[in-house]
């Protein structure tokens, strides 16, 4: 058995953390590798309910090695934070865990230039941000000269890269300011007290601070069984995605290898996550939106709220259009349906199977996002169950318009679907047979 990769197909939230919790039984290493503390990834068993926004989801299993890679961005204080969470509630976090030394820091600069660039918008529409310095981290990274890795902290130049690099901050960050009154409220980056302050924060952080490209590699050649844990949602990629509203790392399958350094053909099952409607945070287009009574019953049910940001999500039917796109772009060989209890009671539930615009017809995904602001879901409905499916663990036992209706996404996206969740514990899992 090779590496298995687990993806969101949607725009995130689709419940990637419950099938990483679920897998880390049968792999050795769970591996986090782009995006930011901008993920939220949601774990419930035994009662409980653990959130998680850096640290992978396979950590509560203390056997496992918990990486997270060169890919991810990282704010030392969220990271300190939540293994101060996550210990203070019995989970054990201490060599099962490692951090990348060439993953990107966030500093005090990233969150400020975050929150005079969110502002800006594209034309009256915010691109959306958590702001927390994640989109400024990575575009620093690209930029080189302004970034500092996690193996830098422990250098003796630390003090003279910060002082060089809030030096220009200091220069460049009141020129994103709207007007001369907000230039002069920008906070001023006081280089001695962030030095200070990450010489505290890299002195806790540096047992789980490690190579870990030349340990997953090491792991390859030793035949370890690897799970990759994708955050945020693949129509999310910054190159794939609905740009410009999308997230500033590769969040489809394609980032895998970038974001880690594992070569993509040691991966043979990729399991690609959908809910069984469609949800979206922020702005940007959303065709099969339901903004209405149909829309917020979805959002009660489903208690779609923001694991991180406690925003309220849009929700909307199911829209095969993007899943199947997002899946061929992933190379998904299976599905896993999340949150189809939350359908139960519904009288009618609809499925996105093609787009119209400019009075044709098409299942093909277009590139610009206003392209995909004035299409029109093709919807196919399909008669509802009004059974409460939370506590039935065989698929044979669903009812039979739940089956008909996860069988006909199977069909529109292309792929098979293994699992269908319905609810939010582990045991509430069931295996497609």
């Amino acid at each position: 058995m090779g590496a298995t990769a687990v993806i969101g197909l949607q725009w995130g939230d689709e419940a990637k953390g419950k099938i990483v919790d679920l897998l880390t039984k049968e792999h050795d290493i769970v591996v986090r590798y782009q995006g930011g503390a901008n993920a939220g990834h949601t774990v419930v068993f035994d009662g409980q309910k653990f959130k998680l926004s850096l640290i992978p989801s396979g950590i509560f299993r203390h056997n496992v090695q918990s990486v997270i890679a060169n890919g991810v961005v990282i704010d030392p204080a969220s990271i300190l934070g939540e293994i101060e969470s996550l210990t203070s509630r019995g989970v054990a976090i201490d060599t099962n865990l490692m951090i990348s030394d060439r993953a990107h820091v966030i500093f005090p600069w990233h969150k400020e230039e975050d929150r005079l660039m969110n502002d800006m918008g594209v034309g009256k529409e915010a691109i959306g941000t958590t702001m927390r310095g994640i989109g400024p981290c990575y575009r620093d990274k690209i930029g080189r000269s302004s970034a500092i890795r996690f193996g830098d902290l422990f250098r003796s130049d630390l003090k003279e890269k910060i002082e060089k690099i809030a030096a220009i901050k200091n220069r460049s960050l009141p020129g994103l300011a709207p007007n001369a009154e907000a230039a002069a409220q920008v906070k001023v980056m006081d280089a001695g007290e962030i030095y200070r302050q990450y010489a505290e924060y890299a002195e806790k952080l540096r047992p789980f601070v490690a190579d870990v490209t030349g340990y997953l590699l090491d792991a390859v050649d030793a035949g370890k069984k690897i799970l990759f844990e994708g955050a945020q949602g693949a129509l999310l990629d910054i190159d794939y995605g609905t740009f410009p509203y999308v997230t500033s790392s590769n969040s489809s399958g394609v980032g895998i290898s970038a974001g880690s350094g594992v070569p993509a053909r040691y991966i043979d099952r990729l399991i690609g996550i959908v809910k069984a409607y469609t949800t979206r945070v922020g702005g940007g287009p959303f065709p099969t939106e339901l903004d209405n009574e149909i829309g917020q019953k979805i959002r009660d049910r489903g208690n779609e709220y923001g694991t991180v940001t406690k925003r309220p999500r849009r929700c909307g039917w199911f829209d095969a259009v993007a899943a199947r796109y997002t899946a061929r772009l992933s190379g998904v060989t299976e599905i896993s349906l999340m949150l189809l209890d939350v359908l139960s009671t519904f009288d009618e539930i609809s499925i996105c199977t093609a787009y119209e615009i400019d009075g044709k017809t098409t299942t093909h995904f277009p590139a610009n996002a206003e392209d995909l602001r004035r299409v029109k879901p093709v919807l196919e409905t399909h008669p509802g169950w009004s059974e409460d499916i939370t506590r039935i663990s065989r698929y044979a036992d669903l009812p039979e318009n739940a089956k008909k209706y996860v069988a006909r996404i199977s069909e529109v996206i292309g792929k098979p679907i293994s699992m269908v969740s319905v609810g939010p514990s582990r045991e509430q899992t069931i295996a497609v047979e």
